[in-house]
């Protein structure tokens, strides 16, 4: 289901996201995020892989990069900048580990060879629309908020708030974050998961 490009970078990520959460206060309390931190991930790419398969596509989770850094089409980084790595660190340095950002995988689709034939006829392209890739991104958001309603209604407060917290970073809509896939394939999905995770956060950060 995960090629190695894909663990290496799910594994980087859960502890760059494990570190910026609990800021190793504890050893045992490091432990328990990098834990809960991989169920998230987990929890997100599953939804995402189930999705693809069924849109007769294939997806590669990559880590966040930027490569370009302006407007313009030629102001490009010689090399693409690891932002899912750096944006973590750089943003708890800079708040002094009040905020810290969690959006840092994205993916590739690739429709099958198939996809054509199958579902569009013989003659018709095969290319992902930008719809079919906004419902393969939200259907990662929006397990991630059913797994934070698991969470909250086992006893497991933690789980919950970093679904939830995972949710609403990736939601942005920029770069190529779940939120932008989203934003352009669909407007009213993303202002409708936009608004269901806005209260969830309400919730997460007042309640639970």
């Amino acid at each position: 289901m995960l090629n190695k490009n894909e663990i290496i970078s799910i594994s980087i990520i859960t502890l760059i996201l494990a570190f910026t959460i609990s800021l190793i206060q504890t050893t045992q309390a490091f432990l328990q995020m990098l834990l809960i931190v991989f169920l998230v991930l987990i929890v997100n790419i599953t939804a995402k892989k189930i999705t693809s398969f069924y849109l007769d596509s294939e997806i590669e989770i990559k880590m966040w990069e930027i490569l370009r850094y302006g407007f313009q089409a030629h102001k490009q980084f010689k090399n693409p900048f690891p932002a899912g790595v750096f944006v973590p660190l750089i943003l708890i340095a800079i708040t002094f580990g009040k905020l810290k950002w969690m959006a840092s995988l994205v993916f590739e689709v690739k429709a099958k060879t198939y996809r054509a034939a199958k579902r569009y006829g013989v003659y018709s392209f095969s290319e992902m629309t930008e719809y079919h890739i906004a419902l393969i991104a939200a259907s990662g958001i929006i397990a991630n908020l059913i797994f934070a309603i698991i969470g909250y209604l086992i006893g497991f407060p933690d789980f919950s708030r970093i679904n939830i917290y995972y949710a609403f970073f990736n939601l942005f809509p920029i770069s190529d974050l779940d939120g932008n896939k989203i934003f352009f394939g669909s407007l009213i999905l993303w202002s409708f998961i936009t608004s269901i995770t806005l209260i969830a956060l309400g919730f997460a950060i007042l309640l639970v």
